[in-house]
């Protein structure tokens, strides 16, 4: 707060500080591409830190629109991609990496193909929850959100842990993302279960046994059908 009302009297709108906060994140993958692992760490929580101004700059200033929520989600994919890559092309500029905590072998190849699999991991993190939330369905569980996914990179890159930062974001982004699905799936079953057993209870109150009485009473209650067809009338009834 000691930050944000100071900008909101200047008049920084909510969306300045969602574009300010995609300017920091491409900032911070120069640094990270050009080697500076423990700068770019700090810098990683900095523009973390600074994805969060926008919501509380929208509610100080009670100009929270359905369009800045949009913009806000949307560049906090591309901020974060765009981290990723910043380490992608680290490692492809540094064929020899050895991480002295790392057993295997080819450090640069399971650089690579961790940074890819994080990328697509928090991509679908992200899907999942707005697709669920698209269908009116809640959808917040699972281990790795946006926070999580920032802390853990900003820990690797100051340890020079970032491999296993990498490895980490790889395997629970997507854990969390299939851990969506099952929490919509059941969602969506239980909803479609409800759904039956009304069906079922309707079908069984239609076939109750009708009270007793002649069959002219019995007709007596069918709807007349309107003379409206040709040739009784000037044309076909349309609704």
């Amino acid at each position: 707060m000691l930050v944000i009302q100071p900008l909101a009297r200047l008049g920084i709108t909510p969306n300045t500080l969602t574009w300010i906060g995609l300017l920091l994140s491409a900032a911070t993958a120069l640094v990270i591409a050009s080697g500076y692992l423990q700068i770019g760490g700090v810098l990683v929580l900095c523009a973390g830190i600074f994805d969060m101004f926008d919501g509380a700059m929208a509610r100080i200033r009670n100009a929270a629109t359905t369009f800045g929520a949009f913009l806000d989600s949307t560049l906090d994919r591309y901020s974060e991609s765009i981290i990723l890559f910043g380490l992608l092309y680290y490692a492809l500029q540094h064929p020899g990496l050895q991480d002295s905590f790392w057993p295997l072998g080819h450090e640069q190849a399971w650089m690579i193909t961790f940074t890819f699999i994080a990328v697509v991991g928090s991509l679908m993190v992200s899907y999942t929850k707005a697709r669920a939330e698209g269908l009116g369905i809640e959808c917040k569980t699972g281990l790795l959100a946006r926070p999580e996914r920032v802390i853990i990179l900003a820990i690797g890159l100051l340890t020079n842990t970032g491999i296993w930062a990498l490895a980490l974001l790889a395997i629970f982004s997507h854990e969390t993302a299939v851990e969506r699905i099952v929490s919509v799936w059941c969602s969506t079953s239980r909803s479609e279960q409800v759904g039956s057993q009304g069906q079922e209870s309707d079908a069984h109150k239609g076939h109750m046994p009708e009270a007793q009485g002649s069959d002219e009473a019995r007709e007596s209650d069918v709807r007349r059908l309107p003379t409206s067809v040709p040739p009784f009338s000037g044309g076909v009834h349309q609704e």
